[in-house]
């Protein structure tokens, strides 16, 4: 239409929200067709897109390539009709909402084509009567004040005075955690508390967290239009460019979710994988990073929209796995074959090495136990040892072995292994299988169990429950309840007697002779018999 094609060249003055000019022409056309227009307006007042609705709706475009600096406002501003008299409608609100609108306006089509009056929103960095929008006072078109910039920049200027400041922060990811379960509160705090834990791990600083209980999980968005608008304003105030969720997201979701905030989405398993990525430190461990990364990523190439390209940068696209996004299904799997064979090849290397040290008749002990229960630093104080601890969650990827000497001369090698963690990634558990046979060859496994954790027995479970699902359940395990000296000593008795386990604190060394003599009996027994 010519009509449309002119409204498109109009240009408004900067300072109104619409020209009384551009107004009539609008409500004009929108009478005469009997459909909604609309215009998005940059700040200079140029028409950026004019939309052609229905009777009852426009739909915005998705304006992926006109992005806010800093997670400040959009720069734009919808300004539409609406024909049946109706106020500005809930769907007007998420779209100021989730697009970022510096104002979304509209103005009344009167029966004989006029513009009755304009009505207007604009977003709150705080809300206000329960609403994270304010309307303004209704104008007719012609008598609008000249004050739409000033309106603006006050505004971004609240925005960016609740804003932290930067300057620590500066290179780290920003991220809000969501959890969206069915689960009880206790539980969905518990497993936001561990979230909080992995996220910090990958050094992000974490914002805020979410939990919203929902009987049923929504299929596209996870969680409520609602609640993803209120994320989507505390990522806007806190300048939050970061996402993360305790659930695991299929692609649609992500998709949907990032079309929505224009912010980088990422889930449980990519930051577990996004960690490994980090600390993977042999050629094994990266092997079976890549394997991982890959086959997380595989089912997701069918999106090759803008959702995946977020997906690419910092957390959730490290390590080797990062470039494989631009690859065809095919390339991958090659590329997941020949990972395969060479980690063939690497078990094939560690089951020789093994029968070596069958060969020197030495007992083995694995120690296995919950992500940052103390392994490392066990396995350090017992054999004199640097290994690399730290008391954040998986700083032990690749396994270490070194040598103890017990009482009455007995030798063994004792092995440091990847922790556990309650749902951990099925595809990060089947690549790092080649890493988990060291488990099958050992004599006696060492249940390293953090006892100051409130959530202990839990972590218990989810490592019995491995160890049950990797068929290690045969062989002889010890509880070592570590970290005593951040308890109670009766309770640490009542504990001891409950679950049958021995007690010390990895620190300590004066504390590991109870240990010494549990394990030295259970190795010998199983040994050779002895008891």
């Amino acid at each position: 239409m010519k009509s449309l094609d002119r409204l498109s060249r109009r240009r408004v003055p900067a300072e109104l929200i619409i020209s009384p000019e551009m107004a009539r022409e609008i409500s004009a056309i929108s009478s005469e067709t009997g459909r909604q227009i609309g215009v998005l307006l940059t700040r200079k007042g140029q028409v950026e897109t004019v939309i052609v609705g229905d009777h009852k709706k426009i739909v915005i475009p998705v304006l992926s390539q006109i992005r806010s600096s800093g997670g400040r406002l959009k720069g734009l501003r919808c300004v539409h009709t609406h024909l049946a008299g109706e106020d500005l409608t809930e769907d007007d609100m998420m779209d100021l909402l989730f697009l970022r609108l510096d104002l979304m306006a509209m103005i009344k089509v009167q029966p004989d084509g006029f513009p009755e009056k304009l009505y207007a929103a604009h977003l709150l960095p705080v809300k206000e009567n329960e609403r994270h929008w304010r309307f303004l006072p209704p104008v007719v078109p012609s008598q609008q004040k000249s004050d739409f910039q000033e309106l603006i920049s006050a505004l971004e200027g609240e925005f960016s005075r609740l804003r932290p400041v930067k300057k620590v922060d500066e290179g780290r990811d920003r991220a809000l955690l969501i959890s969206v379960t069915t689960e009880s509160k206790l539980r969905a705090q518990e497993s936001i508390d561990e979230l909080i834990e992995l996220v910090r791990s990958d050094d992000v600083l974490v914002l805020d967290t979410i939990i919203q209980r929902r009987d049923r999980i929504n299929p596209r968005l996870i969680m409520g239009k609602g609640k993803l608008g209120e994320i989507m304003l505390a990522a806007l105030s806190l300048n939050a460019n970061l996402i993360v969720f305790d659930q695991e997201l299929n692609p649609s979701q992500i998709r949907s979710i990032t079309d929505h905030t224009e912010l980088r989405v990422i889930d449980r398993t990519q930051l577990i994988l996004d960690i490994f990525a980090r600390r993977a430190l042999s050629s094994e461990g990266k092997l079976q990073i890549e394997m991982a990364q890959l086959k997380y990523l595989l089912p997701r190439l069918g999106q090759r929209d803008d959702a995946l390209s977020r997906l690419t940068g910092g957390i959730g696209g490290r390590g080797p796995g990062e470039t494989k996004l631009e690859v065809d299904r095919r390339r991958i799997n090659d590329r997941l074959t020949k990972l395969g064979k060479r980690l063939k090849k690497v078990s094939k290397e560690r089951h020789q090495r093994r029968s070596r040290r069958r060969k020197k008749d030495l007992p083995v002990i694995s120690l296995v136990g919950y992500t940052n229960a103390g392994k490392s630093t066990l396995l350090n104080n017992l054999t004199n040892s640097d290994i690399f601890a730290e008391d954040k969650l998986f700083a032990t990827l690749d396994p270490t072995s070194r040598r103890l000497r017990f009482p009455e001369d007995v030798e063994v090698i004792i092995t440091d292994t990847v922790g556990f963690i309650r749902n951990l990634p099925d595809e990060l558990l089947q690549s790092f299988k080649a890493t988990l046979e060291e488990l099958y060859e050992a004599d006696l496994l060492v249940h390293v169990i953090d006892i100051s954790n409130p959530r202990f027995v839990d972590q218990m479970k989810v490592v019995d429950d491995l160890l049950q699902e990797l068929d290690l359940a045969s062989i002889p395990c010890l509880r070592a309840f570590n970290k005593t000296d951040r308890v109670d000593n009766d309770f640490i008795q009542t504990q001891l007697r409950y679950y049958d386990g021995i007690a010390l604190s990895a620190l300590d060394s004066a504390t590991f002779g109870p240990f010494m003599q549990e394990a030295r009996r259970l190795v010998m027994k199983k040994w050779d018999g002895v008891t």
